[in-house]
């Protein structure tokens, strides 16, 4: 998800403008793993840690941080060191925009997350190519073939038939091939730019607070609330961006 993604900011011309002033900005799933316990990171080394079960990810964190960017607020990410599986000292920070891709495994499990999003997308890949880069990828950061293998049918494959592929029922869009998919993406990228141009505008929120209000976020130069979209995908192994 995280290449059709980047390839929708490439399209849209925000790659090349300065982070501070972007209008549509990508936030990851992956920034939200979990501090591990000592014992938790020796497994991981191993290759012996379910980093695609949900009970991985810090939801709260995850939940008060979109949170805080709907409300248009400056926001601090942290950063996940994805060779030694830990979460550094280092944040990156996120400045307020109209547009939030938020791309990951599971962005559709968790309920209060999941109904944030204005328009959720289902990027769809066959699994032979998810393996194969998965496995490519893995290589790259120093991991044998034998564990690869082993993560993938002991963690893996379970956790993307019990807990992503049943999300698929929340998208509003599945994107069969991914980023092959130029036709899908072309009318993703129209829709944001219809955004952009408020040619749709003042869109109703997706989660209220508790008190019935919407979450609303004032822009320098427009008043119109930010959108914020969701990009999952099928399986654990379509993306560069999937760190374990």
């Amino acid at each position: 998800q995280s290449t059709v993604c980047e390839k929708i900011m490439e399209l849209l011309g925000q790659n090349e403008v300065e982070r501070r002033q972007r209008k549509v900005l990508i936030l990851s799933q992956d920034s939200f793993y979990k501090v591990l316990s000592a014992e938790q990171q020796a497994k991981a080394l191993k290759g012996q840690y379910n980093f695609d079960h949900p009970d991985a990810f810090d939801n709260d964190l995850m939940h008060t941080t979109l949170k805080s960017i709907v409300e248009g607020k400056t926001v601090e990410v942290p950063t996940y060191d994805f060779v030694t599986h830990s979460r550094l000292a280092e944040t990156t920070v996120v400045y307020p925009a109209d547009v939030v891709l938020f791309e990951g495994i599971l962005v559709f499990y968790n309920q209060d997350i999941r109904d944030m999003f204005h328009l959720r997308l289902f990027v769809d890949t066959d699994s032979d190519v998810r393996l194969s880069r998965r496995v490519l990828r893995d290589m790259k950061r120093g991991r044998d073939l034998e564990q690869i293998l082993t993560q993938y049918t002991t963690f893996v494959k379970p956790a993307f038939e019990e807990f992503c592929l049943p999300t698929k029922k929340y998208a509003d869009v599945i994107i069969p091939r991914g980023v092959d998919n130029m036709v899908a993406i072309n009318l993703i990228v129209q829709h944001i730019q219809d955004i952009l141009n408020g040619d749709i505008c003042k869109w109703q929120r997706g989660a209220v607070n508790g008190h019935g209000r919407t979450y609303k976020r004032p822009f320098p130069e427009q008043a119109e609330s930010s959108s914020v979209l969701a990009a999952g995908k099928r399986s654990h192994l379509e993306s560069s961006s999937r760190p374990h």
